[in-house]
């Protein structure tokens, strides 16, 4: 490569950037962040939160390559960093990425049928039995045992691909959203499903203009939130029934229960801070187009930061929930 066409090369690379997934470490400190390219950038948010904060504060801390493809979501254990990307999920220590030694621990690939790799875009841990629950592109559900590796749960029934997971640890549920306009849920301790939700045949909800997918999902002990084609919408779910809509037209792509609000992002440069009762109490601008990730950071007080990622290679910071105070970026 000639002199100046890598800078040319990496300009188009962040010009065309997406940053699918979040996770802050433990200690609530770090930020780590992966995109359409298989990287993932992990950022001091002590640094950068610092009053004094330079340019520099706001970049990178180490920037490695974690897949092939996109890096499509990323949780966190007390000493792993866990990514998923094309039908493989890997663990990173903590330890080794703070001081830069970026080698994967493990690598696991979920048994598949197909001829295909498909994407696993959505993982979810389970504390109680320390499994990791993960689903995408093959349309089922796999639970995956931290300690041995093991597959030891398939849990088969949406028609096609799977885009968001949600845990109702107290039930021992797992509730799955799909491009078959459903949510289903399902028992963990036996693997049997137990509703079957059609989102898109509930008329108050409904867009057939949208389509029916269901982009994402959260739950809160006996409630659950959804959207995507159909309207932003909570369902109380012991009577399976929806009890507010919210009017937001733009499709959701995150959403989750944050103290006594709904935080949800989409298709639209701001995050919405919604009430249960449907009013939308403020609309936070973004410097994103699209957004396809919003994690809160509760880890930390001092670090205590709501972060937005999506159609752009900066990650947007709001330190009060009210305004964006800067960006990180991986430039």
């Amino acid at each position: 490569m000639l002199p100046g066409e890598a800078d040319v090369s990496r300009a188009l690379e962040l010009l065309h950037m997406t940053v699918y997934s979040q996770c802050f470490s433990p200690c609530g400190k770090f930020l780590a962040a992966g995109n359409n390219l298989g990287q993932i950038a992990v950022f001091s948010l002590s640094s950068a939160l610092s009053s004094e904060a330079i340019e520099q504060s706001k970049k990178p801390l180490c920037l490695f390559q974690a897949h092939s493809g996109s890096v499509y979501d990323l949780v966190s254990t007390e000493r792993q960093l866990i990514s998923a990307g094309d039908n493989e999920v890997k663990g990173w220590n903590w330890s080794d990425i703070v001081k830069k030694g970026c080698v994967a621990s493990w690598c696991r690939r979920a048994p598949t049928s197909s001829l295909e790799t498909p994407e696993i875009n959505s993982l979810v841990l389970n504390k109680k039995d320390e499994s990791l629950l993960l689903a995408g592109g093959s349309c089922r559900i796999h639970s995956m045992d931290l300690e041995t590796g093991a597959f030891t749960l398939n849990l088969e029934g949406h028609d096609d691909y799977i885009h968001c997971l949600s845990l109702r640890e107290q039930q021992s549920e797992c509730l799955s959203g799909s491009e078959d306009g459903t949510v289903r849920l399902w028992d963990l301790r036996n693997g049997a499903q137990t509703h079957r939700i059609e989102v898109y045949k509930y008329e108050e909800c409904a867009r057939p203009q949208y389509g029916k997918w269901i982009s994402c999902l959260a739950t809160d002990s006996d409630w659950m939130v959804c959207g995507g084609g159909p309207l932003l919408t909570l369902w109380h779910l012991r009577s399976v029934t929806p009890t507010t809509v919210f009017p937001i037209q733009e499709s959701q792509l995150q959403v989750q229960f944050y103290q006594d609000m709904i935080l949800c992002a989409g298709q639209a440069p701001h995050v919405n801070h919604c009430q249960i009762n449907g009013d939308i109490r403020a609309q936070i601008p973004s410097s994103l187009r699209c957004i396809y990730s919003l994690s809160v950071n509760e880890g930390s007080q001092e670090n205590k930061v709501l972060t937005v990622a999506g159609s752009s290679s900066k990650i947007d910071v709001f330190t009060n929930f009210r305004y964006r105070a800067f960006s990180l970026t991986f430039s």
